[in-house]
């Protein structure tokens, strides 16, 4: 049975505050004083995320004049609102899970208690463990001039920070992005929260009803449903997941189900509103029914997210917007030559990982006349359900034009046995290739995460699935399942035709 001790958040509250302080001083010390700016800087780096920490600590280590710009604190989403916090309650939520199938493992446990200012204590206190590497001092001490406010364009290369001109040679924009909210009647008026702001709550939802079954919506509704919430994930896709391999999706549902979680998918919201100290959704599953309508205590809001753009002043510098946010070209060139962007704010690939690698690619194309392309990236994706669901290079849909002359191969973790001995068997890695050569790949595992990285590495490098057959992994470990790949693409080779002159070989051979 699962409790939680929700007395016990306001004796914490001072704790937690005093945690969010040393946070602060790391990340925007109190009483912070702008530098004087340098008559030209040789890279200003607008945005104090993943891309634009990377680029500016790029740009110092190879002995640029850099200016970093941030209107709120450094870390950006990555620290404050996406990866850290929500991996961190993610922990918590695994184990949960570990502990409810401690029976089937042979262990018996009685009661597990989920106390929910502890949780979220954790989560704040692992921001400050991870904080020092995006802290102020760390940006200085690399010779890194820190600059705190809103910048605007004045030119096509200056800024204005207040009344403070910035003039550079180049300049990145790395502004990222922030939760897209969708076009539903009564939100407006009805208290709701995102996937930033859902780390601010003080107590658990008892009822939590949340929109939008994407990656996001997916893992906060399993880590709240194991922390002791009735969630119901609303969406208008008939399945969640709907940009991963259906089969993926289909075992990421079952996992959902399985916490209790009620899915309302293939629906029409009609509106949301507030009712008492609650809140209502409405919803229709078919145009020739009548409206239903479910009453929560919270409202999370998990619907994709959008570039930050606002404020820039973008067209006095001659960049233009383009369907992604900033228009920029295959070496992140903006329409302004001395302008380039990287991560978010100009891209479909919204992951930290993403970030970091076009920020490289931005700064030597910027700073060291490179050619470095974006388009040659594999860039991985991961869902960090449980379990995971892990993709890079081809569209997992097969019925996307590009895989036309494509042929697939599929392990499922049933036939490996580290699966087996985990007793995760629910679970698969496909491989999509052309002629042997590796051009997608999807993993379901409690580790796709960490599994997807090589398939990723084998795309970007073109390699074949011989590769893998050739390849040792650690016994038992689900990586086998790689070689298990490249095994079955080594028996598809073998074609009766080859296999009688094998046959022959070793009848002339035999004496």
């Amino acid at each position: 049975m699962l409790g939680w001790h929700e007395g016990q958040w306001n004796s914490k509250a001072s704790a937690l505050a005093e945690i969010d302080e040393r946070l602060d001083r790391l990340v925007r010390p109190p009483g912070w004083q702008n530098p004087r700016p340098r008559v030209l800087y040789d890279l200003i780096v607008i945005g104090g995320g993943t891309a634009g920490l990377v680029s500016a600590v790029g740009a110092a280590g190879l002995g640029a004049r850099v200016a970093l710009v941030e209107q709120n604190r450094l870390g950006g989403d990555c620290l404050h609102t996406g990866c850290v916090p929500s991996k961190a309650i993610l922990r918590t939520a695994r184990a949960i899970r570990e502990f409810r199938r401690a029976g089937q493992l042979g262990v018996r446990i009685e009661r597990a208690d989920v106390e929910f200012g502890a949780v979220m204590s954790r989560m704040r206190q692992r921001r400050v463990d991870l904080a020092p590497n995006d802290s102020v001092e760390r940006m200085t001490r690399l010779g890194i001039d820190v600059f705190f406010g809103l910048a605007s364009f004045k030119g096509p290369r200056e800024l204005m920070l207040d009344s403070t001109s910035l003039r550079f040679r180049r300049a990145i924009i790395a502004t990222g992005s922030r939760p897209a909210l969708p076009p539903v009647d009564g939100l407006e008026d009805t208290p709701y929260v995102t996937s930033e702001t859902v780390f601010e709550l003080t107590e658990r939802p008892q009822r939590l009803l949340l929109i939008g079954a994407g990656s996001i919506g997916c893992e906060l509704s399993q880590a709240f449903a194991r922390m002791g919430a009735d969630v119901i994930l609303f969406d208008q896709s008939r399945r969640v997941l709907p940009k991963d391999d259906a089969d993926a999706s289909a075992i990421v549902e079952r996992a959902l189900v399985d916490d209790g979680i009620r899915l309302e998918l293939g629906i029409e919201i009609k509106r949301v509103s507030r009712r008492g100290e609650g809140c209502v959704v409405s919803f229709r599953r078919s145009p020739n029914q009548s409206d239903e309508e479910v009453e929560g205590d919270r409202l999370l809001v998990a619907t994709g997210r959008t570039p930050n753009v606002s404020g820039l002043n973008i067209e006095q510098a001659g960049v233009q917007i383009g369907p992604d946010g900033i228009a920029v070209d295959d070496r992140l060139r903006t329409t302004n030559r001395r302008v380039y962007a990287a991560g978010d704010v100009c891209s479909l690939f919204q992951f930290t990982h993403a970030a970091d690698a076009m920020a490289r690619i931005a700064v030597q194309n910027a700073l060291l006349f490179g050619r470095r392309k974006a388009s040659a990236l594999a860039i991985p994706r991961c869902t960090y359900t449980d379990p995971q669901v892990a993709h890079v290079g081809l569209s997992p849909d097969p019925a996307d034009a590009r895989h036309r002359g494509t042929q697939t191969i599929t392990v499922p973790l049933a036939t490996v046995d580290r699966g087996v001995l985990d007793d995760e068997t629910d679970g698969f890695l496909r491989v999509h290739h052309r002629h042997g050569r590796i051009v997608g790949c999807s993993i379901v595992s409690s580790v796709a995460g960490e599994l997807i990285g090589l398939a990723g590495n084998l795309i970007a490098r073109r390699a074949k699935l011989p590769e893998l057959s050739a390849a040792i992994f650690p016994y038992p470990t689900q990586a086998e399942a790689y070689r298990k790949v490249g095994d079955a693409y080594r028996r598809t080779r073998l074609t009766p035709r080859v296999r009688r002159v094998f046959e022959r070989y070793f009848e002339l051979t035999r004496w």
